[in-house]
């Protein structure tokens, strides 16, 4: 199984938003990540742009059985709609693959079962609508009203009334490429859409509604074809690596898997903690992040 991890650094040079408390926290994250990985897991690839390149590769001094250049094709895409180089980098895969968020850790291998699973999620999430990040039914007024393209699979999925579903892509990936390159292909042509200009534009809140095209979206196409007569993925089905989000939370030692989320990045305990490990573990990358802060504030 090929592991996979994406870096469009656009967002991150356009608004500063990496999602740690520092930029060290961010760097040494990626150490972790990968360098974790790569005890379990030889094929690996960074689809990135140069300026990530440049950042993780020679800068950290990361390495990668390949490394992807394909995300230079967004350099002037908007920056709010972060998921996009995650998008791009499930569209381009072309073996059965798992890309990893940077902020995941696997501390053990990955259960080969659920590897071989034809989608695979880190797991289903159920928030309350107007309770949460998501709110499809914004995106959904917002679309209709200014006379937006709404994929069929989105149609379907919306108006939603009480509890959402969506998939927590910390780990995504899986063996139905076609299934897979179909809904990154929908959600890009859902941000990229010519209606749909003109909507974006007059928003703010794309940068926190990006996740819809990624988490939600993801259930919609699930839902849409599942069972569905005259689709190819009639029988198009996904596993997860914890039932629920309550199970992540109450498992995810026991299973050596850690996903850092949310507040997580910003507890001062868990980042010295990060600290402690990357240092004791990968001495020569920390002291080249150690490098790259010092250079970057200098």
């Amino acid at each position: 199984m090929r592991i996979v991890w994406s870096l469009w650094t656009r967002p991150l040079s356009a608004g500063g938003r990496i999602g740690w408390r520092s930029p060290k926290d961010h760097l040494l994250s990626w150490i972790l990540s990968v360098g974790l990985a790569r005890r379990h897991y030889l094929d690996t690839c960074l689809v990135t742009d140069d300026a990530g390149a440049a950042l993780l590769v020679d800068g950290l001094g990361l390495e990668f059985a390949e490394v992807s250049l394909s995300l230079n094709a967004l350099a002037r895409h908007d920056p709010d709609w972060w998921a996009l180089g995650k998008l791009h980098a499930y569209a381009e895969q072309s073996a059965p693959f798992l890309h990893i968020d940077s902020d995941v850790y696997l501390w053990e291998p990955l259960p080969e079962d659920l590897l071989a699973a034809p989608v695979i999620a880190s797991h289903p999430e159920y928030p309350q609508l107007g309770r949460s990040c998501y709110r499809p039914d914004v995106l959904e007024h917002d679309l209709r009203a200014g006379g937006g393209y709404i994929p069929p699979e989105l149609q379907r999925y919306l108006p939603i009334d009480g509890v959402l579903r969506a998939e927590n892509c910390g780990i995504f990936g899986g063996h139905r490429l076609d299934f897979i390159r179909h809904y990154a292909e929908t959600a890009k042509t859902l941000v990229h859409h010519p209606r749909n200009q003109p909507i974006w534009a007059a928003r703010d809140e794309n940068y926190s509604d990006a996740i819809l095209f990624e988490q939600l979206l993801l259930s919609a196409c699930l839902s849409y074809h599942q069972g569905r007569d005259g689709s190819p993925w009639s029988d198009i089905s996904i596993r997860y690596l914890f039932d629920s989000y309550e199970d992540a939370a109450a498992n995810a030692a026991s299973r050596g898997f850690t996903h850092l989320i949310a507040g997580a990045k910003w507890d001062a305990s868990v980042v010295a903690g990060l600290e402690r490990c990357v240092e004791r573990q990968f001495p020569e990358h920390y002291a080249r992040a150690l490098e790259l802060t010092a250079r970057a504030v200098a």
